[in-house]
C-alpha cells in the first residue's frame, strides 16, 4: 500500500530575482511551533524524495518543502553555465523563501545530504530565527567525500569499479553500462529498498530529465564529484553554529562515519543518531525510528 503525503495547506511560487522558488507547506504556520524546511540534496534533486517529512505534521510542526532553483517546480535555467550554480546562490534562495514565507523569525532547518551542507552553511552566519538544525546523511566537505567514495568504490563487487573507471576515463558516464555499474553502488549506499519508493523515484527522475545543476556542480554520480563542489566543504565554519543540531547517518551511508564526524567533532551542540538499516535515506528505509528521532529533537527545543 503507497501511503499518501497529507494534503498541503499551501503551494505555490515565490519570485527569486528574475526567476521563481516552488514551495509547498503542509500544516499550519503559527507562532506555537517554528516550522521545518527541508533542504533537498543533489544539487540538483528535488523535493519529492522528502515528503515524508510530512508526518511531523500529525505530531504538531508545520513543515515546507521546496525546489532549490533550476529543478522541479522552480524555474529551470538550461542554458546557464557552471559559473551561475554557486553555494551563494542557493544560500540566498533559502533566505528569500524564508522571508517570502514570513518564517525567518522561527524555524528549524532539515538538510539533508548536499541540502546539510547549505543548511550548515547558513546556520554558521547566525541567522536570528533558527530554532534548530538536522544535518543528515551529509559529509563535511567534498574532498572529504570523495576520499570516502575510493573506500567504497574499491568494496565493491568484482568488476565493478573497473567498469566505473573505464567510462569515467572515457568520458562515456552517460552509456547504460556505466549507469547499471553506478547502480550497484545505489543499491548498497544510496538506497537499499527494493523497489524504490515511488518519491524516491520520482526525484532521481527529474534529475535525469533536467541534470544542468547536478552536473554543474556534483557530476556525472554521487560517486564521480567533478563539478564546482568538489573542492568545497564547510569545515571552517561549523563551529559557529550555536543552536541545537541533530546529525543523522545510515550504517551503509554513503556519507561515512568518517565524512560525518567533524561534524560531531565541530559543532558545540550536537548529536549524532546512527540507524543500523539504512544507507543514505534513514527517512525511508527506516521511517518509524526516523520519524520518532526527529519528534524527540524538536521536542527537546522547546
Amino acid at each position: 500500500m503507497v501511503e499518501m503525503s497529507p494534503t498541503p495547506n499551501a503551494k505555490g511560487t515565490l519570485p527569486f530575482g528574475e526567476h521563481r522558488t516552488w514551495y509547498r507547506v503542509t500544516g499550519e504556520i503559527d507562532a506555537d511551533r517554528p516550522a521545518v524546511v527541508a533542504l533537498h540534496g543533489g544539487p540538483g534533486a528535488t523535493h519529492d524524495y522528502l515528503l515524508g517529512l510530512t508526518s511531523l505534521v500529525e505530531a504538531g510542526w508545520p513543515v515546507v518543502h521546496y525546489d532549490q532553483l533550476g529543478n522541479g517546480g522552480s524555474s529551470h535555467l538550461p542554458h546557464r553555465g557552471a559559473e551561475f550554480w554557486t553555494v551563494g546562490l542557493f544560500l540566498d534562495e533559502l533566505d528569500n523563501l524564508l522571508h517570502g514565507l514570513g518564517i525567518a523569525d522561527d524555524y528549524v532547518l532539515f538538510g539533508h545530504s548536499w541540502g546539510g551542507l547549505l543548511a550548515a552553511e547558513h546556520a554558521a552566519a547566525g541567522p536570528p530565527g533558527l530554532r534548530g538544525l538536522v544535518i543528515a546523511d551529509s559529509p563535511v566537505s567534498y574532498p572529504v567525500w570523495l576520499r570516502e567514495m575510493r573506500v567504497l568504490r574499491d568494496l565493491l563487487p568484482p568488476g565493478v569499479d573497473e567498469t566505473l573507471l573505464r567510462h569515467e576515463a572515457a568520458g562515456t558516464t552517460d552509456s547504460d553500462e556505466y549507469l547499471e555499474a553506478s547502480l550497484v553502488f545505489y543499491r548498497k549506499h544510496v538506497c537499499r529498498l527494493d523497489p524504490w519508493p515511488r518519491d524516491y523515484l520520482a526525484t532521481f527522475m527529474e534529475i535525469h530529465n533536467d541534470s544542468t545543476v547536478y552536473q554543474s556542480m556534483n557530476g556525472p554520480t554521487e560517486f564521480h564529484v567533478t563539478g564546482t563542489l568538489r573542492d568545497w566543504g564547510v569545515e571552517e565554519s561549523v563551529a559557529d553554529i550555536a543552536v541545537p543540531t541533530l546529525l543523522i547517518s545510515g550504517r551503509h551511508d554513503e556519507a561515512t562515519p568518517a565524512a560525518v564526524r567533524p561534524f560531531h567533532e565541530l559543532i558545540p551542540d550536537v548529536r549524532w543518531e546512527i540507524f543500523e538499516e539504512s544507507s543514505h535515506v534513514p527517512h525511508l528505509e527506516e521511517p518509524e525510528r526516523f520519524h520518532q528521532v526527529m519528534v524527540d529533537f524538536l521536542k527537546s527545543l522547546h
